[in-house]
């Protein structure tokens, strides 16, 4: 089945005088990241305030197109009319603006985009794009993605339409299902915040009933309004029961004869089976999850170490094993069986940007880490759909596993490099009805001991 790709587009223009010195801004945001995929700013000489938006507007959509002709996209503005006009509600009717509106319903099909109305402070990574492009043009040039500084606003611009999160330190919902909710908005679909609280030790793989905190809802934006101020959570940092969450235990992989040595062992190599090792702790794991009783389906990456893995567990648990490729590792590329020290000595340079930017691909051909969220995020997805409020054993690898944690933090890329993740070893990530996460466990080895 084909991957739906979704992306964010916000835009915006200025004019200095109305008519005056105009220009534009727009940026393509990734949902499942927030991150900024493209940015788009021109100085377009004299012109209103309004011609500037929609030059903004079709720029951002143009830039989407060129990532993916098939995308999703929720197009969000603080400009009223553009908004109101391109979603069919209001009649156009100055004639410098119907070319402007058709050339943009023209970029893609119509049941691609819907739009979106912000308040201008949501909108600042575009807004300042814009008055960049200005700036630019008083001095007789164009923009240049060198000289930009919306960056800065990077933060304002991906924390969109949703509140920010209450509760205690380090209960942080998903910076993830901040766009996902506004994407669901978008659609008519009610979206929320939550908070959500540690479980204890004997409850980190248990439903909503048996004793697990519940997340509080708080207002859902809608179409083309800004979105209302959140509700309060509740004195004792609860709110109200919002179901059983879908509990994902994620579970690594047992050992290869490749991971004592450190080797990069991706996607892309010679998919070692599991060592004399690997099998006893596979044995291992089996007999904890056994013991807890709470798993009730299993799910396993295609790669033969994870198949393994999932397997030994299944049968302890007279469970089938599903197989699913989006949870695959990472494609490394000419990296695939080398050390860390191998690849420093001969990819340096490939290897430094790789540390460098989450963009980046291994060389010869390998798998970004972008690329890996962006897959991982859209599986995620498909088994939140497939075993709503179930609790399912993932068998996956390194780079999977972090990035669900990532993702259900709100954490940024670089988090990847931060966390330890042991062969055989238990993470939880429990999923809300309102698309909320809380990160219940990480890197539990204590069954192997």
């Amino acid at each position: 089945m084909q991957r739906l790709v979704r992306f964010v587009v916000e835009a915006d223009g200025g004019s200095r005088g109305n008519p005056g010195p105009a220009g534009y801004g727009s940026v393509v945001l990734d949902p499942a990241t927030g991150e900024t995929l493209a940015e788009r700013a021109e100085y377009i000489g004299v012109a209103t305030n309004n011609v500037a938006e929609y030059k903004g507007l079709i720029a951002g959509l143009k830039a989407a197109r060129e990532l993916a002709p098939d995308a999703q996209v929720l197009v969000r503005m603080d400009s009223k009319l553009v908004v109101e006009q391109m979603s069919g509600r209001w009649k156009i009717k100055h004639p410098d603006m119907k070319p402007l509106a058709a050339e943009a319903a023209s970029v893609l099909p119509r049941s691609q985009v819907t739009y979106q109305w912000i308040p201008r402070e949501q909108n600042k990574h575009a807004d300042r794009l814009a008055n960049e492009a200005m700036d630019a043009g008083k001095h007789g040039r164009q923009w240049e993605p060198s000289a930009s500084t919306a960056v800065f606003d990077r933060g304002a611009a991906r924390a969109l339409a949703t509140p920010p999160a209450a509760g205690p330190p380090g209960d942080a919902a998903a910076g993830a299902a901040a766009v996902r909710a506004a994407l669901a908005s978008a659609s008519g679909t009610t979206a929320s915040a939550a908070v959500s609280a540690p479980a204890e030790a004997d409850t980190l793989f248990a439903d909503a009933g048996s004793g697990a905190p519940e997340p509080a809802p708080a207002a859902a934006a809608t179409p083309d309004r800004a979105a209302p101020a959140p509700t309060a959570a509740p004195a004792n940092g609860w709110g109200p029961d919002m179901g059983t969450p879908a509990t994902f235990v994620l579970l690594r992989h047992g050992e290869t004869a490749l991971t004592p040595q450190k080797r990069f062992s991706g996607s892309g190599g010679t998919d070692p089976e599991l060592s004399p090792a690997g099998r006893r702790q596979a044995a291992a794991v089996a007999e904890a999850l056994a013991a807890r009783g709470t798993v009730q389906a299993v799910v396993s990456s295609p790669l033969r170490r994870c198949r393994e893995t999932a397997q030994a567990v299944a049968d302890r648990l007279g469970l089938a094993v599903a197989v699913e490729d989006g949870l695959r590792e990472t494609d490394f590329g000419a990296w695939e069986g080398l050390t860390f020290g191998e690849v420093r000595e001969r990819f340096p340079d490939d290897l430094q940007a790789w540390l460098d930017s989450p963009k980046a691909a291994p060389t010869g051909g390998g798998e970004s880490f972008s690329a890996v969220t962006r897959r991982v995020s859209a599986t995620r997805d498909r088994l939140l759909a497939a075993y709503a409020g179930r609790t399912v054993l993932v068998v996956t690898h390194v780079t999977p596993v972090k990035t669900l944690v990532r993702l259900a933090l709100g954490a940024p890329p670089e988090s990847l490099f931060r966390m330890e993740l042991s062969a055989a070893s238990l993470s939880a990530v429990a999923y809300y009805a309102d698309g909320n996460a809380s990160v219940r466990l990480l890197n539990d080895t204590s069954h192997l001991r």
